[in-house]
């Protein structure tokens, strides 16, 4: 079917390296043209004779006009990226240079490729599945060993495989329901309903498993976010610069010198980590522009996925206890004013003293304090905590660990010594990783890949229902059919025109 869709016999060009000036740049010809519309363009050998695979050095030009000299790459179909004939030519890097080429190539007969165009006729030529060519696109704008890793694995069918298989015992037994239904008056059972059952039982669990995977794959696709938080001179922003290994941040004894959020990333075994460096979080701001700050802070803090808080080893134990019950509660409203005097929590104390004035400011300062808690108390809800001591080098490790006993998965650090840092850096992968040994092996990554198999896994469970209540053979087949469909979406066997439009529209030029 898909071999049919229309407005694909053209043929098409486009640069496929980076545009801007380098050593050379690489354009990519693709179609039943291919071959006369180069030829017209490169004199010095008779294109159409060369055997597929092989690479010719020659000048390209445009009647009596030298564009350039290349090196022109030969792929006959159907042994080639997209299928079809496939001519890469490597000019040199200039843009003006690779700008000639094209129109030239275009007076020819060729037509300026869309987005993805490349890879979509790879998919509809059989070469690529859908979630391998969506894989291609993961591949080009991975930026860590870990997504890499990943969508290559996908790329050369990992995923798929997983995927073909089940599908093919799937339509197998759904065959052999439908056979049944021809022959409904002779009472005969050609699927046997014990395997049946067994491999219903065998697909539910390989899609809890890739459902279960999405969580790692989406952290591996979009990195993790973390936000460095604490009160004003913890030593955030020395962390920052430590973990990054450059002056970042600006870093002062002053209260308070981190206004504003500052983002980095950083690379730790593959997996992509933004760092965000957050203003000091405290009740009562100087001004108006450290309460700014702080509310950002706050927001920064929602929006990640693993907040690391520090403090200093020289604090008092019960304020630090305090505000790990009131942040890993989410207990930062009226709660935390009821329980601050047991909790000892600084937060707490501070929200007392807001409700205290509240009176006294006709209400206005102290409601806004309430507003910015209440936002906390949400931002801090379900979030995966790091609670790191800093500045063990003022003290002694050991009196460290002893007054912080309390604390029993605590990180102690030296941000400014380098102490442990590698300690901290471990720990964030394995909140990442979560038990998982590595990023080896078959991970959804895809959004659209999630939402399909959550419909497998609903048509998996209606499979299983309906043979645990001996629904006859009709139903069952349906319910089957529903599950290959979700399954066919995912690699491309049920799709749209416009749907793969879409697809293959996020990639870039070329690909």
């Amino acid at each position: 079917m898909l071999g049919k869709l229309t407005g694909w016999e053209d043929t098409i060009v486009a640069l496929a390296t980076p545009p801007g000036i380098g050593a050379i740049g690489v354009i990519r010809i693709s179609g039943p043209a291919s071959f006369s519309i180069v030829g017209r363009l490169f004199p010095g050998k008779d294109l159409g004779v060369q055997a597929t695979h092989t690479i010719h050095v020659g000048i390209l030009k445009e009647e009596e006009e030298v564009l350039d000299e290349v090196v022109v790459s030969v792929f006959r179909n159907p042994r080639s990226y997209t299928g079809e004939d496939v001519i890469e030519i490597s000019c040199h890097g200039s843009p003006y240079v690779q700008e000639r080429v094209i129109q030239a190539l275009l007076r020819q007969g060729a037509r300026l490729a869309r987005a993805g165009e490349f890879t979509q006729r790879a998919f509809l030529n059989g070469k690529l599945d859908l979630a391998q060519a969506e894989a291609v696109a993961d591949l080009i704008a991975s930026n860590t060993a870990a997504s890499a890793r990943t969508a290559l694995h996908t790329i050369r069918g990992g995923f798929s495989r997983a995927l073909r298989d089940l599908r093919e015992q799937l339509i197998s037994f759904s065959a052999l329901i439908e056979l049944e239904l021809d022959f409904s008056q002779e009472d005969v059972e050609f699927a046997d309903r014990t395997q049946l059952y067994h491999l219903i039982g065998e697909a539910e669990d390989v899609t809890r498993s890739l459902l279960a995977s999405f969580r790692l794959g989406n952290v591996i696709r979009n990195g993790v976010s973390v936000a460095i938080v604490g009160k004003p001179n913890a030593g955030k922003s020395t962390l920052l610069n430590t973990l990054l290994n450059e002056n970042r941040a600006i870093v002062s004894e002053i209260a308070g010198t981190t206004r504003d959020t500052i983002e980095e990333t950083l690379n730790i075994d593959g997996i992509l980590f933004r760092l965000i460096d957050t203003a000091g979080i405290r009740q009562h701001a100087t001004d108006a522009i450290e309460r700014i700050g702080v509310e950002r802070s706050w927001e920064k803090i929602g929006q990640a996925d693993i907040v690391v808080y520090l403090f200093d080893v020289k604090e008092e134990v019960e304020d630090v206890l305090g505000r790990k019950k009131e942040m890993e509660g989410g207990m930062l409203t009226g709660e935390a004013v009821a329980e601050g005097a047991v909790a000892g929590g600084a937060f707490a104390e501070d929200a007392a003293m807001s409700a205290g004035n509240a009176a006294a400011n006709g209400g206005g300062a102290a409601a806004g304090r309430s507003e910015m808690f209440n936002g906390a108390s949400q931002a801090t809800a379900g979030k995966r905590f790091l609670w790191v001591a800093n500045k063990v080098d003022a003290m002694s490790e050991d009196e460290s660990r002893r007054r912080f006993g309390a604390i029993p998965d605590a990180i102690f650090i030296s941000a400014r010594q380098h102490q442990h840092i590698d300690v901290l850096k471990q720990r964030l992968v394995d909140q990442v990783l979560q038990g998982n040994a590595s990023t080896e092996g078959t991970i959804v990554t895809n959004a659209r890949h999630y939402h399909a198999l959550q419909l497998v896994a609903a048509s998996l469970e209606t499979i299983h229902k309906g043979l645990d209540e001996l629904l006859p053979g009709d139903l069952l087949s349906l319910d089957i059919r529903h599950c290959l469909h979700y399954l066919g979406e995912i690699t491309g066997e049920i799709t749209t025109e416009d749907r793969l439009d879409y697809i293959f529209s996020k990639f870039c030029i070329g690909k």
